[in-house]
């Protein structure tokens, strides 16, 4: 398992990036807890429907997002906000996905990111397609998917990691390993060593990564889009970490996961693990992680507001971010609703 960064904050080898980007990447980390705080608490109020919380997988997503070019695809699911708001993917939608209201799965046409998937295992097909569709174009831009190790059992995972494979395409596919899908370890997924090793398989590579690493997930990202890049073909990254709160906030951990389990894993938190070794290089002090803080409040706080005052979406615009022509059944809807 590759690891660069130890939980204490030293090094195994030279980190991927400068002390500037780390500090960037940390900011990032730290805004997308702040994020993960604000809707979980928003939520139990019942200004949301159920969410996911994303807590202790902040490396896992900041660190591969990170490694991306801003018009490479990413097509990620219900609890990679932090990821998806890397690549461009706004809070304010973010949040309007989850009331409920359709124009939050409708980015600007810039941002090349496709709704959070809710369907377990069922994008990874689309990450294909796009990487495929970007090849036929001629174009160098790759596709990034994230999936969590429950993902792995479906039909769907195998079907995209074979089409990739025998296709060649420029597809980068990222297990988030939490230990757990809702109360089901592991173990009981799967009776393969690793997640990683899945990938010979489908004569592919497989990376296995300390996914509460930062630098490692970054560097295995890093290499994995040059490659799918340069025309050389997908490439599995499981990414151990995990899921430091519950699978929802309809869920209840401590039926099925101990409390010393989650000490254990407490003690490696990815955030924590940064600012260690920022302090150990002179380059963190408290009042600029309050001043990172502040501003993400306030950037969320914002996101919030908006989000809650607009009117309810009851026209036309509902149909509008699904298909460049409407099909018929849709148009008949469409001129109802008008």
């Amino acid at each position: 398992m590759l690891q660069i960064l130890r939980p204490d904050g030293s090094l195994t080898s030279d980190p991927p990036v400068d002390i500037e980007r780390t500090r960037e990447l940390f900011a990032a980390m730290l805004t997308a807890r702040r994020y993960d705080e604000k809707a979980t608490a928003i939520q139990k109020q019942g200004r949301l429907a159920t969410y996911a919380p994303l807590r202790g997988q902040e490396a896992a997503q900041i660190g591969s997002a990170a490694a991306l070019r801003p018009d490479d695809w990413m097509v990620a699911t219900y609890r990679d906000a932090a990821a998806m708001w890397m690549h461009g993917y706004g809070w304010e939608l973010l949040l309007l996905g989850r009331m409920g209201d359709e124009r939050g799965g409708h980015p600007a046409d810039d941002v090349p990111v496709l709704p959070p998937s809710i369907t377990v295992g069922a994008h990874m097909l689309h990450a294909v397609g796009l990487a495929w569709a970007a090849r036929i174009r001629g174009e160098d831009r790759i596709a990034i998917t994230y999936f969590g190790d429950g993902a792995t059992s479906e039909g769907d995972f195998h079907e995209a990691m074979n089409f990739a494979s025998v296709y060649r395409t420029g597809t980068v596919f990222v297990c988030e390993n939490n230990g757990y899908a809702i109360s089901m370890p592991v173990s009981g997924q799967t009776a393969s060593e690793t997640i990683a090793q899945k990938a010979l398989a489908y004569g592919m590579e497989g990376v296995r990564v300390d996914g509460n690493d930062l630098f490692a997930v970054f560097a295995a990202a890093d290499a994995a889009a040059a490659k799918a890049r340069a025309g050389q073909g997908p490439t599995l990254i499981e990414a151990v970490t995990y899921r430091a709160g519950p699978h929802t906030t309809t869920d209840d951990p401590g039926r099925y996961r101990s409390g010393e389990e989650e000490a254990t894993w407490r003690v490696l938190d990815p955030v924590a693990r940064v600012r260690r070794y920022l302090v150990a290089e002179d380059a963190w002090d408290e009042e600029w992680e309050a001043e990172v803080l502040t501003e993400a409040s306030d950037g969320i706080e914002t996101a919030v507001r908006h989000a809650e005052s607009l009117p309810p979406a009851t026209g036309p615009e509902i149909f509008e971010a699904m298909f460049e022509r409407l099909t018929p059944d849709l148009a008949r809807q469409q001129d109802d609703v008008e």
